[in-house]
């Protein structure tokens, strides 16, 4: 049975929208343009595409990292070259990239969880706030890994939705904090 993991980048209050960037959200590119760039802190990324069998999107992070990460050759030469899985009603097959290795659409968070069950490494699982929610609210997600940003932008996509369902308990598994003030807060989920 896989592993599967949610990783984010995630301000204090819980926002997750447009760390990096979208041209769309207020606050974009928040954690790089108001955090001191540290590269320890990214440390963890670096490890995560290392240990991952699989990238997991949903249809919207999919439609936003589909168009660049191809090209970043450099910076993410294991997560290009991986199986990815886009979870999606509306994406047709005809939609998804060429250039960017193997790529499968999963229909439904059944779908998902019927792909934990093969064999392989971790499922990462990146940005995407809807999806998360919803394998969170299916007992499907194992791990939390968080880099927490000392910012509060008060609104976007949050993590943790407000109507989550019941209280799920997390162990701390490991945790660093750097000069920058972020914290790096990686949580096993307890069942």
């Amino acid at each position: 049975m896989r592993s599967l993991y949610v990783t984010e980048f995630i301000t204090l209050d819980g926002v997750i929208d447009s760390p990096g960037g979208n041209e769309g959200h207020p606050h974009a590119g928040w954690s790089f343009k108001d955090v001191e760039f540290r590269p320890e802190v990214y440390a963890i990324k670096e490890r995560e595409q290392e240990e991952a069998g699989a990238l997991m999107l949903g249809r919207v992070s999919y439609d936003l990292f589909a168009p660049v990460w191809p090209t970043m050759t450099e910076e993410f030469p294991k997560y290009n070259a991986m199986p990815k899985y886009v979870v999606s009603t509306t994406l047709r097959e005809s939609e998804l990239v060429a250039n960017w290795g193997e790529i499968s659409i999963l229909r439904s968070i059944d779908d998902v969880a019927a792909l934990k069950e093969t064999e392989g490494g971790p499922i990462s699982v990146h940005a995407s706030a809807r999806l998360a929610q919803s394998l969170a609210a299916a007992g499907l997600v194992d791990h939390y890994h968080l880099l927490v940003f000392p910012i509060l932008l008060g609104s976007g996509k949050r993590l943790f939705a407000d109507a989550s369902p019941d209280k799920q308990k997390l162990r701390l598994a490991e945790s660093e904090s750097y000069a920058n003030g972020v914290q790096k807060l990686v949580y096993d989920v307890v069942r």
